[in-house]
């Protein structure tokens, strides 16, 4: 008899390793530097690449001569990306490539290179809307209108209207972005790519090779960080292709980092005039905005849709501007829009409930029966556990009561939510006579714990230890897996792996049953044995003897309405801080995030994403920004003293709380790696006007804009 085929996670009280805090598998290769990144590919015979780039932002290229490198010892050759005539849009755009034998020796060919430039025009000003009209270097993005907004500002009891902003900041991988080709013959190529997308590469570099997909090889065992800037080949991987089709010998091409920050990628930059009004209760009644900011060339900003954030008010006006600039292009940056929407609308609603004369918390409280995302009970919930963990009954006060001496101490909190379906994927699972368990598949493992997460699953299938199963992923040459952006990747893989591994259980218990003369249905799988009705039917190695000379395989795919998987989360953070009057220095006290993401499969990495994302939340609040030369066009703090990021001192106490009722289980698995970051910056300004009673406007909040802002008051 076939066994019952329903696939579910188990009931909650049945888990062994599902939902617990497990190490990660690779965690004693990353740390001990057993793993190879794509950075550590050295194959006998590799060629190096250093980059000649153009120091200007907006420029033609009139002269290029390179055949003086091509004469340089030590150097194998050189690829130009712009050649003669070639128009260049923004600081740090690759004109040419030199491979060498030795990193020194690609140097030496760089600097002999002859390149003139004739410089033109530039704009590089972000936050400067009335310069880029008269430049005309504005795009409108549309407006849209809601109800009557006139008519709510007349009958509202408070109206606040303020000036917000968040700058642009960089992809700051720790890895930077590039590739180690080596090809196999004319028409075969080996690529170790730095990559969020190892199933997807291969056609990129491809068709402009003019190879067949199945001829290009990617790997990507380990990445030193994507946050939504590392999908693509990329000009520079194709660069480092051609140089080793060229040569006849491997080559890498890793961007330095200057390179890294000014062309891989960048989150887009929000300024906003905003005007928001409340009845006596402090219920919004209207919203009033107009945003802009840049993308860089292609001149956009966050989306309009989007603003307010989270919140959809009767009344509502909205506008955006894009600004045209000559700077780096934007991607991806860990929940696109969100941080910036965030940190525009919840300082906003902050300031208008210290209008009002009313505990923010009250405010935010008051308004979540106009939240758009039909979780109102879930921050209401996660709203009150934060506050008891941050004690903010006791310590909040109105603002600009934070203390008689120069250090002022204040609270501040924002909500946040993100989607976090799993996107397709397909893996295969293997199972072994000799008991052995594997899972393949083309995925990749961003850092989050994608290998633990698939280990975890199969194991509470198969009532196994998580040592017990082997994963293999980071090649094209395994099941095709969707690229890991979006908080998608642990539902991706979670989903089909379960699958996969209940039909080879179900397939396994019809041969123990058919074996021992045992009811199918009766059985089930842990402590590394099956059981039938609470007595031991044999050891897992016993069972799968029975599958005959040849592994077991079966594939899995996702997702599927079968309710493994779900998408929607809320969240909500809460800052302490203290901030002195007199350095303008913010020094964090306690961070507080609450955070729902469905079924937890690994609680260990679960909290690790929440941690990782508040520590680049603190850094866009406090220090991180691009910061452009106006008058030379340049990206002038592109390197790792300038472009500041937090260190340990800066961080403060983290506290990460997953909010897992029962009703979150029964969702299924949801992505977890976007929504930490995104309330942070929110939180920590609205922390710091409950401070000082005064409001920095513009994030990253660095000492200057603190005191600035001060200043302005007194």
């Amino acid at each position: 008899m076939m066994a019952e085929r329903v696939v579910a996670w188990k009931p909650r009280d049945k888990n062994t390793v599902f939902g617990k805090e497990i190490d990660r598998i690779d965690g004693i290769e990353k740390a001990s530097g057993y793993a190879k990144y794509t950075a550590d590919i050295n194959t006998p015979g590799t060629l190096y690449c250093k980059l000649l780039t153009c120091p200007h932002a907006h420029a033609k290229v009139v002269h290029l001569d390179v055949s003086r490198a091509e004469r340089t010892p030590g150097v194998r050759a050189v690829e130009v990306l712009k050649p003669v005539g070639s128009e260049i849009q923004w600081d740090g755009t690759i004109v040419a490539v030199v491979a060498a034998d030795r990193p020194e020796y690609a140097e030496d060919g760089v600097r002999a290179i002859k390149v003139q430039y004739e410089v033109l025009e530039h704009f590089v000003d972000e936050e400067d809307l009335q310069t880029a009209k008269k430049l005309q270097r504005t795009k409108d993005l549309g407006e849209n209108t809601k109800g009557d907004v006139e008519a709510a500002l007349k009958q509202a009891k408070v109206v606040h209207r303020g000036y917000y902003g968040i700058h642009t900041i960089s992809h700051c991988c720790l890895e930077t972005h590039g590739a180690h080709c080596q090809w196999q013959g004319d028409d075969q190529l080996d690529v170790h790519l730095s990559t969020q997308n190892v199933s997807g590469t291969a056609g990129q570099f491809a068709g402009p090779l003019g190879l067949d997909a199945a001829n290009v090889s990617i790997t990507c065992h380990y990445i030193g960080g994507g946050f939504g800037s590392k999908f693509a080949a990329d000009e520079w991987g194709l660069a480092c292709a051609r140089l080793a089709k060229k040569t006849g010998r491997p080559v890498k091409l890793m961007l330095d980092r200057a390179t890294e920050l000014k062309i891989a990628g960048t989150r887009p930059s929000a300024f906003a005039q905003i005007t928001i009004a409340a009845d006596a209760s402090g219920r919004v009644i209207a919203w009033d905005s107009h945003h802009w900011g840049t993308s860089g060339i292609a001149g956009g900003t966050v989306r309009l849709s989007q603003i307010p954030y989270i919140f959809d008010f009767e009344n509502r006006r909205r506008r955006a501007t894009g600004l045209v600039t000559n700077c780096g292009p934007n991607r991806a940056w860990r929940a696109p829009n969100h941080p910036q929407l965030c940190a525009l609308t919840d300082t906003a609603l902050d300031d208008l409930a210290a209008k009002l004369g009313m505990d923010s918390y009250d405010v935010f409280m008051k308004n979540l029966d106009r939240v758009s995302n039909d979780k109102q009970d879930v921050y209401r919930e996660e709203m009150r556990i934060a506050a008891e963990l941050i004690g903010w009954k006791d310590k909040w006060h109105p603002h600009g009561k934070g203390g008689r001496g120069p250090i002022k101490r204040g609270l501040g909190m924002a909500l946040h939510t993100w989607g976090g379906r799993a996107h397709a994927a397909t893996c295969l699972v293997r199972v072994h006579p000799d008991g052995t368990v594997e899972s393949l598949a083309g995925s990749q493992d961003l850092g989050t714990g994608t290998r633990t997460v698939i280990a975890v699953v199969l194991a509470e299938t198969f009532g196994l230890d998580v040592k017990d199963v082997r994963v293999r992923i980071g090649e094209n040459k395994y099941p095709r897996s969707g690229p890991s952006g979006g908080s998608t990747t642990v539902g991706g893989v979670s989903g089909p792996n379960r699958r996969a591994g209940l039909e080879a259980l179900w397939k396994i218990f019809d041969l123990v049953a058919k074996e021992y003369g045992v009811d199918a249905n009766s059985l089930e799988a842990r402590d590394k044995k099956i059981w039938s009705n609470g007595k031991v039917v044999c050891s897992w190695k016993d069972a799968c003897r029975l599958i005959g000379p040849m592994p077991l395989e079966v594939q899995g795919t996702g997702p599927k309405k079968d309710g493994l998987t779900s998408d929607g989360v809320g969240g909500v953070q809460m800052a302490d801080v203290s901030v002195d009057s007199e350095t303008g220095v913010i020094r964090i006290n306690k961070l507080v995030c609450v955070q729902d993401c469905g079924a937890i499969v690994d609680l260990k990495t679960a909290k690790s994403q929440v941690y990782g994302g508040m520590i680049m939340g603190i850094a866009y609040a406090l220090t991180e920004e691009r910061i452009m030369d106006n008058a030379t066009g340049r990206f002038i703090n592109a390197d790792l003293e300038n472009y500041k990021l937090p260190r340990i001192g800066d961080i403060g106490e983290l506290v990460a709380e997953m909010y897992q009722p029962d009703s979150e289980y029964r969702r299924g698995v949801v992505g977890l790696g976007e929504p930490p970051v995104i309330s942070t910056g929110a939180a920590i300004s609205n922390a710091v006007a409950n401070a000082l009673g005064v409001r920095v406007s513009v994030l990253p909040m660095t000492p200057q804009r603190v005191l600035a802002a001060l200043q302005a008051t007194s």
